[in-house]
């Protein structure tokens, strides 16, 4: 499929004023979650709402990290998920369940995203 980024709008769940823009977020449907840095998180007032939770990293690494509640827009499309607070030296990724909630899916060929199409009822 080949990597591509795309910018990212985070905002606090509560109060929508609160926000951070990412130029380049690593599209990554490798991950279930988007991990975001945790000082941005902070910045714009997301609470830790999950604490230790394991993750393992592609070259097999465990770690632990905690996991709050944002809203993620990209161009028109926005969702509410759980997001990672990426510590120093993790990559800033739009996981899979992000991109399913913003019901997009990726273009590998001209590795940009794309509209999935009508919602599945059942």
């Amino acid at each position: 499929m080949g990597t591509f980024h795309t910018g990212c709008k985070v905002e606090n769940h509560v109060d929508r004023s609160k926000f951070v823009r990412f130029q380049k977020v690593l599209v990554d449907t490798g991950s279930e979650y988007t991990w975001i840095p945790e000082a941005k998180l902070e910045q714009i007032g997301v609470k830790r709402e999950k604490k230790d939770l394991r993750f393992v990293l592609a070259n097999g690494e465990i770690v632990t990290r905690s996991v709050g509640f944002a809203i993620l827009s990209v161009g028109k499309n926005f969702t509410i998920d759980e997001v990672v607070f990426a510590e120093p030296g993790d990559l800033l990724l739009l996981g899979a369940r992000t991109l399913e909630g913003l019901n997009l899916t990726v273009d590998s060929a001209r590795k940009k995203l794309v509209a999935a199409g009508p919602l599945p009822a059942a």
